[in-house]
């Protein structure tokens, strides 16, 4: 009867290659996470050199800059910015369409302009 001999070393070392990959994972990812964090905060800083009428051209204002910036050294202060830069848009969209029905019915109802004007 002859036996099989199974490499035992080539499969733990690959065992031991998955732990350790698996435990060093969540640090890359952190400390990915906290090199863009620095990276997008370095860009966001050119923001803060801008004027008020530059800034308020990407829906921005001085204190949505002052907001993010005062967020800790690890979050993305860009990712702040560009909600309230998509909130002020969508704000706008609403207002013009709210603002553009009320004066068409007014334009097709004659009635409701006249009492409109009262």
């Amino acid at each position: 009867m002859t036996t099989a001999h199974y490499p035992v070393v080539p499969l733990a070392a690959g065992t031991l290659a998955r732990v350790v990959a698996a435990a060093v994972a969540p640090v890359a990812y952190s400390l990915k996470a906290i090199a863009r964090a620095l990276r997008h905060r370095r860009e966001a800083n050119v923001l803060a050199r801008l004027d008020r009428h530059m800034l308020a051209d990407i829906g921005l204002t001085r204190s949505d800059v002052v907001d993010a910036f005062s967020t800790p050294l690890w979050e993305d202060p860009t990712a702040l910015l560009s909600e309230r830069a998509i909130e002020r848009r969508m704000n706008r969209a609403v207002t013009r369409v709210t603002r553009g029905e009320s004066d068409a019915t007014a334009f097709r109802n004659p009635a409701h302009r006249s009492a409109r004007a009262c």
